[in-house]
Parts: C-alpha cells; sequence; structure tokens
C-alpha cells in the first residue's frame, strides 16, 4: 500500500520559507531543486505525492466540521465561540486551512509549470507524465475549491512565487475562480488514468474517477448560492451584501451539465461502487484498506505525519488514557441530540455515524458505556474498529474520506433535478441504489422518493445528511443552498422540542434498558450497544420501588460510569425469555417459558450520565430533577452567532491573512469591517 508521508516535509521539493511568509507563508521554488527533482520521473511522482499533504487540516474535522445540523462542540472555549458562528475576534479567526490550501496550490503550481521538462523514454512514462500532470491540476483546483467554499472571493493565482515580483494579491471573483478550477479538473479528467488501468493502488491521490467527481463537486458550488458582495468598491459596502448564485444563469445551467455529466461518467465507467454495508466505508478507512466506494481519501500515517486528529478530536467518546489498545480517547464533539431521531427504523446508517458508547479506559483495562441523546458521539472514526493502535494519542493513522461514489449518485441525481425542473427517472435511480444499501440492500424498505423539483430537493438535503454526514461537507453544503440560517434555526427550534417532550419527540422512549457484557477490542464488531427502549408507562411495570423511580427522574447529576447506581440511572432486574424476548417482570412471562433474571441497567436518555456532553436535554429548571440548560436557550447557547447574510463565510483572521498580504487592504469581509 502506497501511503502519502508528508513527502514535501522530507525537502524532496522545495526549500526553506522566504520572504514569501509575509504573505501566506507559502515556500518559494528553489531553482536548484526544481532542476534536480525533475529530472526523473520517479522523483517527479515524488513530489506531486508530496502536494497532497497539505490538503486536509486539523480545522476542517474540528472547528469547521461542528456547527450543523449533524454535530456540536462539547467545549467552552474560542472553538466553542468559532463553530457556532462568532466570528467577531478577528484576530483568532481560524488560518491554518487557509495557509495549508495556499501551500498545496504553490507545490501543484510548481509541479505544472516543471512536470513538462521530465524526460519520458517510452509511452508508458509519457501516460505516467500525464498522470502526474492532471494529479497536480486536480489538487491545485482542489485546494482552492476548499478556499472559496469556506472564503468566497480570495487572493488567486496560476503562477509560482518565483515567478512573481510582487507578494501581494487582492480578492478574485469566486465566479472567476471556480471556473479556472472546472477547467483544470477537466484537463485532469482527460490526462488521468482510471483507477483499474492507473500506476497507483491508492485513493489516496488522483486517478480519473476522482478527478470525474471533484469536478462534479466544485461545478455544483460554482452554480450554488453563496454570500456575495460588489468586489469594485473598497472598503467594501456591506449594504451590497446577498446570497445569490452567479448572475449568468447560462453559465449556471451550464455547471450543472457539466456535474451531471461527470457523475455520469463515473457511473457508467462501472469501476466503483456501494460497499456491501455501510460500516464497511469507516472500518477500511482506520484499516487503511481500499475499497470501490471510497474514491479519494486523505492519507496519513506515522508520528511524524501532519496532525489532522482524525478519529481523536472527532472519534468516539471516552475518558482514560495510557491505555495498550486505544491509548487516549479525545472526542470534543457530540452529535445534534435530534439526529438520532432523523434516520427511519432499519437505517442502518444511524448506528454507524452515530456512536451511542463511549471507551472507558486505563492502563490495565477498557469497558463500554453507554451514552444518552445528549451525548451521542460521532461514530465514523473509531479507534476500535482499527486493526493495530494509533502512532499517538491524537495520530490515530485513520484516513478521512474526500469522496465516495455514494456522494457522486447524489450528486447526480441533485444535478439532474436541476436541469429537468423535477427528478428524472435517473436521478431517482440513483437515490435508491443510495437508500437500498442503508436498508440492507432490501429495496421494499427505502420509502417513496418525490419527484417534484423542490421536494426531491428537499429530499436530497436531507438524504446527503443522513448518508455523507461528519465527512466536512454540511457546513458549506447549506450555504450553497441559500438555506444555512433558516435551516440551522429550524434545528434550534427541534432541540427545544426534544427537550420538551413536543411534536414529533413526543412518543420518544425516555428510557433505555441495557446491559454489558462484551469488552472493545481491535477490529470491535461492535457497531452500537443493544437496549431496549422503555416507555414512561413501562417504568410502572419494572421491579423498581419509590425511591429508585424518583432518583431514575434525576436528569443534571453524572453518575461517571455504568457501574453505579443512582441519579439519572439505577439497575434492575428483567427477564431474559428462552423465547428471546426480554420481558420487564416476572409476572410478564408467558406460562411455559422459561425466563432467567439478570440484571439490566436502566438509563434516562435526557441525563447528562454519559461521557461527553453539553448540558441535560431539559429548558426548565424544576428543583432536585433537572435544570434549565443554557446551550439550548441562552444568548450563548448553540448557534448563538449565526447571522444571516453574514455568517455564511467566514471573515480572513487580521493578523495571518489581512496584516501579511498588502494586497488585502480595505478587503475584509464586510460584515466584520
Amino acid at each position: 500500500m502506497k501511503k502519502i508521508l508528508n513527502i514535501i516535509a522530507a525537502g524532496v521539493l522545495l526549500t526553506g520559507l522566504t520572504a514569501c511568509e509575509d504573505w501566506l507563508e507559502m515556500p518559494s521554488e528553489s531553482k536548484a531543486d526544481s532542476e534536480t527533482i525533475f529530472t526523473t520521473l520517479s522523483r517527479a511522482d515524488m513530489t506531486v505525492a508530496g502536494a497532497y499533504a497539505k490538503l486536509h487540516s486539523q480545522e476542517m474535522g474540528y472547528q469547521l466540521l461542528e456547527g450543523t445540523d449533524e454535530c456540536a462542540s462539547k467545549e467552552s472555549n474560542s472553538k466553542y465561540d468559532m463553530s457556532n458562528y462568532n466570528y467577531t475576534n478577528l484576530s483568532g479567526m481560524l488560518s491554518t486551512t487557509y495557509r495549508q490550501m495556499y501551500e498545496a496550490i504553490e507545490y501543484a503550481t510548481v509541479c505544472i509549470k516543471n512536470l513538462k521538462n521530465v524526460p519520458a523514454s517510452s509511452d508508458a512514462d509519457k501516460k505516467h507524465l500525464d498522470g502526474l500532470m492532471g494529479e497536480a491540476l486536480a489538487v491545485r483546483a482542489y485546494a482552492y475549491w476548499n478556499l472559496v467554499r469556506f472564503y468566497g472571493d480570495v487572493p488567486f493565482k496560476e503562477v509560482s512565487t518565483a515567478e512573481i515580483n510582487t507578494f501581494e494579491s487582492s480578492r478574485v471573483s469566486r465566479d472567476t475562480i471556480y471556473d479556472h478550477c472546472v477547467r483544470d479538473l477537466q484537463e485532469a479528467v482527460r490526462l488521468l488514468p482510471w483507477r483499474s488501468e492507473s500506476y497507483l493502488s491508492t485513493p489516496e491521490r488522483f486517478t480519473k474517477n476522482a478527478a470525474y467527481g471533484i469536478l462534479a463537486r466544485v461545478a455544483m458550488y460554482a452554480a450554488g448560492h453563496s454570500l456575495r458582495w460588489d468586489l469594485s468598491t473598497v472598503p467594501y459596502d456591506n449594504s451590497t451584501v446577498r446570497i445569490a448564485q452567479r448572475d449568468d444563469q447560462a453559465r449556471v445551467r451550464e455547471l450543472y451539465q457539466i456535474a451531471a455529466d461527470a457523475c455520469k461518467a463515473v457511473i457508467e465507467h462501472g469501476e466503483n461502487d456501494l460497499t456491501d454495508t455501510y460500516d464497511q466505508i469507516y472500518r477500511d478507512l482506520a484499516c487503511k484498506k481500499f475499497n470501490n466506494e471510497t474514491m479519494f481519501e486523505y492519507g496519513w500515517y506515522g508520528a511524524n505525519s501532519l496532525d489532522v486528529r482524525t478519529g481523536y478530536t472527532n472519534g468516539i467518546p471516552g475518558t482514560g488514557k495510557g491505555n495498550p489498545l486505544f491509548i487516549q480517547t479525545g472526542s470534543q464533539m457530540i452529535t445534534i441530540p435530534t439526529f438520532y431521531f432523523e434516520f427511519e427504523n432499519g437505517d442502518t446508517r444511524r448506528d454507524v455515524s452515530i456512536c451511542n458508547y463511549a471507551l472507558i479506559l486505563d492502563s490495565k483495562s477498557q469497558k463500554y458505556r453507554m451514552n444518552t441523546y445528549a451525548g451521542m458521539g460521532v461514530g465514523k472514526y473509531r479507534i476500535n474498529w482499527k486493526s493495530e493502535p494509533g502512532s499517538s494519542n491524537s495520530r490515530t493513522n485513520i484516513n478521512w474520506p474526500l469522496l465516495r461514489y455514494s456522494e457522486v449518485l447524489l450528486t447526480y441525481a441533485e444535478a439532474l433535478n436541476e436541469l429537468n425542473n423535477g427528478a428524472t427517472t435517473a436521478a431517482v435511480d440513483a437515490v435508491k441504489a443510495v437508500r437500498k444499501r442503508a436498508f440492507g440492500n432490501d429495496e421494499t424498505k427505502i420509502g417513496v422518493i418525490p419527484t417534484g423539483y423542490q421536494e426531491f430537493r428537499d429530499f436530497l438535503i436531507q438524504e446527503r445528511k443522513l448518508e455523507l454526514n461528519n465527512e466536512g461537507l454540511r457546513r458549506t453544503d447549506l450555504t450553497r443552498w441559500g438555506i444555512q440560517y433558516e435551516h440551522l434555526m429550524a434545528e434550534k427550534a427541534k432541540l427545544v422540542q426534544l427537550a420538551k417532550h413536543e411534536g414529533k419527540y413526543a412518543n420518544v422512549a425516555p428510557y433505555w434498558a441495557f446491559k454489558i457484557d462484551v469488552e472493545p477490542q481491535l477490529q470491535d464488531p461492535t457497531i452500537a450497544l443493544p437496549h431496549i427502549e422503555v416507555s414512561e408507562a413501562d417504568l410502572a411495570l419494572l421491579e423498581l420501588d419509590a425511591d429508585k423511580k424518583d432518583k431514575l427522574h434525576i436528569i443534571n447529576v453524572d453518575m461517571k460510569s455504568n457501574d453505579t447506581e443512582g441519579s439519572g440511572q439505577v439497575f434492575c432486574n428483567l427477564y431474559e425469555g428462552a423465547d428471546g424476548v426480554v420481558y420487564l417482570n416476572e409476572s410478564l412471562v408467558p406460562a411455559g417459558v422459561e425466563a432467567e433474571k439478570v440484571k439490566y441497567v436502566i438509563l434516562n436518555m435526557w441525563s447528562i450520565n454519559t461521557s461527553s456532553q453539553k448540558g441535560n436535554l431539559s429548558v426548565e429548571d424544576v428543583e432536585g430533577y433537572a435544570s434549565n440548560n443554557p446551550w439550548l436557550t441562552s444568548a450563548n447557547g448553540i448557534f448563538y452567532g449565526l447571522t444571516k447574510n453574514k455568517t455564511e463565510l467566514m471573515p480572513f483572521n487580521t493578523p495571518n491573512i489581512m496584516d501579511v498580504n498588502p494586497g488585502l487592504a480595505g478587503q475584509q469581509h464586510p460584515g466584520y469591517n
């Protein structure tokens, strides 16, 4: 297996930072290095591989992953502020992703310039060189897409810093940048081989398959909505700010067609497919095994790799450290409590996407702890699905999914809906394929898929959440659909409904009964801990005395583990029948059925009896039992900084972006002037 191991950091391409560090901290091209590196095909290949190292950042799997209807920060610091759209501290704004993307652009641009000088002694070498050029073009386009989706209009160039006389650059229209990205990706598609024909054996680098998929994604963003303002007057005028698509509607339609055609090319080629089960995608990412669904992934490995912290800050919850199998958990986020109820019965994606257990670790042992609705974890990047311990507590070596075939199918459906003002048969079939896998390949369970334009669009917005959650797309997808503010405010209202047991949450079981008789392990087969839902009416059937029933209603005390009963958590005997049914008390066991009395934990699912949480699920004070959770209701609660026509894009960090580039003088996001 070929891993990307920060080849650039080993010095194979560029020398140390020079004066241009005062702009974007980008390394400059060394003439001597270029003359050496681009003299053989093998060295050129290593150089291009190095360009991938900066395409993912810790921020992208952390603060920029949070703040959606999928997951939220559980912290109380600047990361919490950032994830909840408080961008007022301009000197503390994110800047690592910005810097890394420009580094990747510089590396790729140096490659694009110099690859034509590499000698090719055979047709195979020529094809390899063409592929390397395609990779470099695709890397550059991918990096610019990341910059534009988070910041809008940004500095733009297509020559290396060694070829320009100034390190100043002003904002350039996002439409111009996106059009260049589309052009580069179209050329990359022409040059790159299909994966089965490639000189590569890894999806950690671009093939024709991946370039087509990213072309489709970039085209959808280029056609979509964004926060726009008049660039002609500096400083920018906040009164010109609006959320809109580009003005050229003919180009918008052309971009939708480009996206549809790119997806169709991948689908018809037939080389990619969905894995049989949803969990296999993430088990393979954890073990660095490649499949036909993950078309492009971020590879990192070892103690010297860029520490993007996949599976750590965005991993499953837990406590403790020094464990020989798992080292340490470090999750800093929870899934939005309402997310658990977005999945229909039988949708296997729920228990993969949302982890219902935590890992309790010490130097000698490891065990599970059940999570409550208030503390469910992001489930896709699990350290217990790995085959070996990570390089360190944060360097788990779990790959990050940059593009999956299921996204290609959903993008195809979305593009066709836009082009035809409604869902075509091909669009519906693409969605059916994704949903069929979600329901265990049982087509009878996938439900009715609407075909009207708006109904199908709304259906896809939800389906992308269920399928692609916590893979780094949701925050900017909501923006390109032009719905960020309205959608997240509706999500906040749903959280209050859940806390009040109202609306669609009125009949949600307030308690779970469970026993834990297994232990975490590497390559753990466990997806979710089994449980029995217990209603308030069922509580009367349990063999519980009045004191235990009273304690069970206390939701603002954490007992720290499932081993001790007390507030919000008690023990109770249930009866496991030989017929496979668990009975709530002995009198319910049918005559003639043998049953064993077994101790279960009864857990209040609205409580903070969970490893990670942001408070209980209550919006009222009930003395001795519950307290109003300010995360749900206060002025500094969830999404508190969200502002329409403002937070759809981030402002520039003042010291690390604005102050070091004179070309950006007066060009701050107009909502933050």
